[in-house]
């Protein structure tokens, strides 16, 4: 099985920022993004493992969960000075396998949620590791909210998982 040799990419956006994740599970692409979200604002690598904050997010589906996810780490950023320098523990419950299938296009969505337990409902669960003493580390600009414009979940080879996000900085 491939291997994923890079984490994210941020790419080129007139006026917001845009990145994909990658991942040999769609956890780990989902993990990558939320550091690709945060490094647009900080150096991650460089921010203490202090602190945990356990994760626990709901959506209809997985555009909606990769949303709320990612909108979490801004808010315990804007509410708590929490700086995201790891994610662990990352788990997705979904009512539907969403293994990839079909020619490999880096644009595919996975499929929709169909009923199970929580009808059409997914469950993301994560430990977010870092530190809340924003005054040690150096800023480089402002994410200020997460958007649906051009997200896109799936799979970019047959293989591993790419998430694309543009968010509002």
């Amino acid at each position: 099985m491939k291997k994923t040799t890079h984490r994210y990419r941020v790419l080129a956006h007139t006026a917001d920022g845009k990145f994909r994740a990658f991942g040999d599970s769609i956890e780990e692409a989902f993990a990558n993004a939320a550091l690709a979200m945060v490094s647009l604002m900080w150096d991650w690598e460089k921010v203490a493992r202090r602190i945990v904050r356990d994760v626990d997010i709901r959506g209809r589906d997985l555009d909606q969960l990769l949303y709320k996810y990612l909108e979490e780490a801004l808010y315990l950023f804007d509410s708590r000075k929490f700086m995201l320098a790891a994610v662990e523990d990352l788990r997705i419950d979904n009512p539907v396998s969403f293994a990839p299938s079909g020619p490999p296009d880096d644009t595919r969505r996975a499929p929709a949620a169909v009923p199970s337990e929580a009808p059409g409902e997914f469950r993301l669960t994560a430990r977010f590791v870092g530190d809340d003493r924003p005054e040690l580390y150096e800023f480089f600009g402002d994410v200020k909210a997460v958007t649906y414009n051009e997200m896109k979940i799936g799979c970019c080879d047959g293989i591993s998982w790419v998430v694309q996000v543009v968010v509002d900085k």
